[in-house]
């Protein structure tokens, strides 16, 4: 692998190892390295067995981890993962398979560190061949190890694949999903924003991934409900060709689209004011973060450009922000 000059964390610069602030974030503040000492064989992990509408999460291993002496390893038998390590998938139908960690690590650092998405702890590490694996903490535990009680939204729904077909996941609209909050959730109208922001984020970030299992909602000590932190973030675009939502009902029903909407087949913010108005997000708080995400942000292109993507990636990454973006403010 090339010698690093950026935390392989925050991406932030003049590091070649992580950084004080992902130590604490990520490791609990435990020196720890972002190399490995196991290999992973992607030749025997190909997972195409099953797959019906394709997605870069489905084809992807995700191996349980843990921190030991300063390491990270897997799992021993009997004991608890705390961390997810998600290698780059081995299904040879992916374009640029093996940019698929840097990818989504970059799109996670944007959500959180530009748009102030709180999302799963993340960072990348390293097989000893180089490989960048991306791997994540696990927020389903709390402080003590203690397991918080957390439900997807396919769980919430009640949708399976025995009920509603092998791409049950991908059944709805965001319309609907929304929904399951105001039912779920007491104090709905905060976590409905951030909600509406997470919607906003993967239209203009190109991850056409959002699928019912990649929303959850998790248990609070009081008894109470809480949208949890985003995750599996990724430019899906890169690696496929998929559509503007993940959810086959897109935002909502046709009979609300715009005209540009209606003619292009792509919404614009006009859109998104009207699915936030729909789903009950505060007008106040809406135009905040609509506006939020109608200026062009400077910090995209500079995380990108220190992002551990191939040159080529960031260019295709950056193009699709710029496309996104236009498409968001067109007004006919």
């Amino acid at each position: 692998m090339k010698p690093l000059n950026v935390c392989p964390g925050h991406l932030a610069e003049g590091f070649d190892r992580y950084c004080p602030a992902c130590l604490r974030r990520i490791f609990d503040g435990q020196r720890v390295s972002p190399l490995l000492e196991f290999d992973y064989d992607a030749a025997n992990a190909d997972l195409t067995e099953g797959i019906n509408q394709l997605s870069v999460s489905g084809v992807q291993e995700k191996l349980s981890a843990v921190v030991s002496g300063g390491r990270i390893v897997l799992t021993p038998a009997g004991e608890r993962g705390r961390y997810i390590i998600k290698p780059a998938p081995a299904y040879k139908h992916l374009r640029l398979r093996d940019q698929i960690p840097a990818n989504e690590h970059l799109t996670m650092q944007i959500a959180r560190q530009v748009y102030k998405i709180p999302t799963a702890e993340n960072a990348l590490v390293f097989f000893p061949d180089g490989a960048a694996a991306y791997i994540t903490r696990r927020f389903d535990y709390d402080s003590a190890g203690c397991k918080i009680q957390q439900e997807d939204f396919a769980s919430l729904s009640r949708k399976s694949g025995a009920t509603h077909g092998s791409d049950f996941k991908y059944t709805g609209s965001y319309e609907d999903a929304a929904a399951l909050i105001r039912a779920t959730v007491a104090a709905w109208q905060v976590q409905m924003s951030r909600f509406f922001a997470l919607v906003v984020f993967n239209y203009l970030f190109a991850n056409g991934d959002a699928h019912l299992k990649n929303f959850s909602v998790q248990q609070t000590p009081g008894g109470d409900y809480l949208l949890a932190p985003a995750y599996d973030l990724l430019n899906t675009s890169i690696h496929i060709q998929d559509g503007d939502f993940a959810l086959q009902d897109g935002l909502m029903p046709k009979s609300e689209w715009s005209d540009t909407y209606t003619r292009t087949g792509h919404p614009c913010r006009a859109d998104f004011e009207t699915f936030g108005q729909r789903i009950g997000v505060v007008p106040k708080k809406m135009a905040e973060i609509l506006d939020m995400f109608s200026r062009e942000q400077p910090d995209v292109y500079a995380l990108t450009d220190r992002s551990l993507l191939d040159e080529k990636v960031k260019r295709m990454y950056k193009r699709s922000y710029r496309e996104r973006l236009q498409r968001f403010l067109r007004q006919r």
